[in-house]
C-alpha cells in the first residue's frame, strides 16, 4: 500500500456526496472548462452555513477509470444543516448552471 498521503479524516455526521458527468460541450465552453468552473463555484460553498464539517470537490485525475467528471464528499453536522446548505440562495444560484452542463448526476446521502 502507498504511504504518501496521509490518512482520510475521519468525521462524523450526515455524508453528502454528488458526483458528475458532464457533456462535452455547453455554454460555449468544453468539458474540462466547465468542470473547472464547477469546482471553483463549489469551493466557495464550504464554509456557505453552519454545521459544515467536511467539504472537498474534486475533479477528474486523466489516465485514470473515472466514470465522473466532478464529485463534492461532504459532511454535515445533521439533517438540518443539509436542508439549509441546499437551501442556501448562492447554493440554489448554481443550479441552472449545473443542469446545463450535467449529462448525469448521481447523490447519496448516509450516515457514518
Amino acid at each position: 500500500m502507498n504511504n504518501q498521503h496521509a490518512e482520510a479524516k475521519q468525521v462524523s455526521g450526515l455524508r453528502h456526496i454528488v458526483m458528475w458527468r458532464l457533456k462535452d460541450e455547453a455554454e460555449g465552453h468544453s468539458r474540462h472548462e466547465n468542470m473547472l468552473k464547477a469546482r471553483d463555484i463549489l469551493l466557495q460553498f464550504s464554509k456557505l452555513t453552519p454545521g459544515i464539517e467536511l467539504f472537498e470537490v474534486g475533479i477528474k485525475t486523466d489516465g485514470l477509470d473515472c466514470t465522473s467528471d466532478l464529485i463534492l464528499n461532504s459532511v454535515f453536522k445533521d439533517e438540518e444543516a443539509l436542508k439549509n446548505y441546499q437551501n442556501h440562495p448562492e447554493h440554489l444560484a448554481i443550479k441552472p448552471f449545473m443542469k446545463a452542463v450535467v449529462e448525469q448526476r448521481s447523490c447519496m446521502d448516509f450516515w457514518v
